[in-house]
């Protein structure tokens, strides 16, 4: 099995901008390819520019959450700041969080290896946790050695 770690987690809130992701929930390259667009679309305008000048620290949100039977994905920050632009004020409850760390050339490709990691392998195989739903988010959370590292929270419920 994946490495991971439960870890234990205060509530939090991060402001995002987000979009609606319109390719079935089984269509990875589809939807991969609509979370690529967005985040160059945030990044070349500037709004990611925007949230980082509000961040409480340096992490970049990559949020995954159902909205209204809508499956949305946000670029977020952690902060109590509001802005005209932002979306979504998104809660993540306190409680336990499947952590999967990583690194990766890229924030997609670290976003995306996480991802596959988390759903495709820990959690299927773990018997003792659950995802039951809830916003998730892989955390980018720096750059060494010309990778970016971060992680991936899944908030989870002991079965």
């Amino acid at each position: 099995m994946a490495d991971y770690i439960l870890e234990e987690k205060d509530s939090f809130t991060v402001l995002g901008i987000g979009t609606e992701l319109k390719s079935n929930y089984t269509d990875y390259a589809g939807i991969n390819k609509e979370k690529a667009d967005f985040w160059s679309s945030v990044k070349e305008d500037g709004r990611l520019d925007t949230l980082r000048g509000l961040a409480a620290n340096d992490y970049i949100f990559a949020v995954n959450e159902a909205v209204n039977n809508k499956m949305m994905h946000y670029a977020g920050v952690m902060t109590e700041a509001s802005l005209p632009e932002a979306t979504r004020v998104i809660q993540f409850p306190k409680g336990e969080y499947l952590v999967v760390k990583g690194e990766a050339k890229t924030a997609e490709e670290l976003s995306n290896t996480l991802t596959g990691i988390a759903f495709g392998q820990v959690l299927p195989e773990a018997k003792h946790i659950a995802y039951v739903g809830g916003p998730n988010t892989t955390v980018e959370m720096g750059e060494r050695n010309g990778f970016i590292y971060g992680e991936l929270w899944i908030p989870v419920v002991r079965k």
